[in-house]
């Protein structure tokens, strides 16, 4: 097993950005416990060119076995080496996509029996964050406990395991149940049990998860899944009429309307396009609904004005800082086949994976690979309608 042990720390460059004037920041009250995720962790890479030394293109299922062979333990935990050794519930699931999407049976079993181990709580959601051998967060977040429930599913057809299908079915009715609101536009996915409550309701546009919401409502027969479809799209339409790209973290209130904040509770930070607002796009292009895709070519002017595309940019797209991560450019591959510009969407994957390469970390290594399993990842449990299979 590959233990590869690069952390790059390199200062993020931040820079303050101006909320649109006469937005006012509605506060939702989060408790001391919400997850803070840090999603993208230390900079990535400072040096905006690193992506141009592009080595030999890869397939996509090299890209997803590379990442499960350099930061997934014998054991099953997925370790994040680049930010102390600990381990989150986001990174199991990202494993447990990848492993299903590469056809590697045993690594997916060895995920999921150590997160029952270790992460799953009693009312069977995941606990958060896991550090020197016990779990020191267990607040779930719902992005990872939504992909969690879909790798299951997925993992479930593709091994004929019907016992992961029903454990993924379980997963996600806990879900639905504990972390969804129901809006005037639809229902809407909460970050946690934290966020629950009459709202207005904190909101990280980049959980909704189109693709997993259907796959999720085909296993289960439960009707709410089609509610989270219908209140996702309407949601995204509106953040993406409002500005011209999404938030990290938003407030939506009960008509629907939707205003950008800082940070979960909106209390601090500086409101961006950032390392989980560049998720969005990604989620929606694996749609197999044109309607979703469409929202996710709407980003493609904004993130084409920079050749070297910066992971930070305020709403307008404008450059809020230097850093570099594969996920930007994976963001903007997914923008791009989604506006029919294939070409263009796999340079930019190439780009994600040879930057991923040359500055490995955990959060960029890994959406280097699902971005190149969900858009061409043909035969994958992962891309049933990728944008770039369908223009071949």
């Amino acid at each position: 097993m590959t233990k590869k042990t690069k952390a790059l720390l390199a200062a993020v460059v931040v820079a303050a950005v101006a909320v649109t004037a006469g937005i006012a920041l509605l506060v939702v009250g989060a408790p001391g416990g919400a997850p803070d995720r840090t999603a993208g962790g230390p900079a990535e890479s400072s040096d905006p060119g690193t992506g141009d030394s592009t080595p030999d293109a890869r397939t996509a299922t090299q890209i997803g076995e590379d990442f499960l062979a350099e930061w997934v333990d014998d054991d099953g935990r997925v370790v994040r080496r680049d930010q102390g050794d600990d381990t989150v519930s986001e990174g199991q699931a990202y494993g447990m996509l990848v492993a299903a999407a590469v056809g590697d049976e045993d690594r997916f079993a060895a995920i999921w029996d150590w997160t029952k181990e270790e992460l799953v709580r009693q009312d069977g959601l995941l606990a958060w964050r896991w550090a020197d051998g016990a779990v020191v967060d267990d607040m779930p977040a719902s992005d990872a406990d939504v992909d969690a429930a879909r790798a299951l599913v997925l993992a479930g057809a593709a091994f004929d395991r019907p016992t992961w299908t029903a454990e993924g079915v379980q997963l996600g009715t806990h879900v639905l149940d504990e972390m969804t609101a129901s809006t005037d536009v639809g229902r809407i996915l909460l970050p946690g049990p934290w966020a629950a409550g009459s709202g207005p309701w904190s909101y990280n546009p980049s959980y909704a998860a189109p693709a997993a919401f259907a796959q999720l409502g085909e296993a289960s027969g439960d009707p709410r899944w089609a509610e989270l479809e219908q209140g996702s799209r309407a949601i995204t339409t509106n953040v993406l009429t409002a500005t011209a790209l999404p938030s990290d973290w938003a407030q939506v209130q009960q008509d629907g309307t939707v205003v950008p904040l800082p940070s979960a509770d909106g209390s601090s930070g500086t409101v961006q396009y950032s390392y989980d607002a560049g998720r969005l796009a990604l989620r929606y292009a694996e749609s197999c609904d044109p309607v979703d895709v469409a929202l996710a070519a709407r980003l493609a002017p904004v993130l084409q004005r920079y050749p070297d595309l910066p992971m930070q940019l305020d709403l307008g797209g404008q450059e809020a800082g230097q850093d570099q991560s594969p996920l930007a450019y994976a963001a903007r591959a997914a923008a791009l086949a989604s506006a029919g510009e294939p070409d263009a969407a796999t340079a930019d994957l190439g780009r994600a994976d040879a930057l991923a390469q040359s500055t490995p970390t955990y959060y960029g290594s890994a959406w280097a690979a699902l971005a190149a399993l969900q858009l061409d990842g043909e035969g994958s449990a992962l891309g049933a309608c990728s944008p770039l299979a369908v223009s071949r």
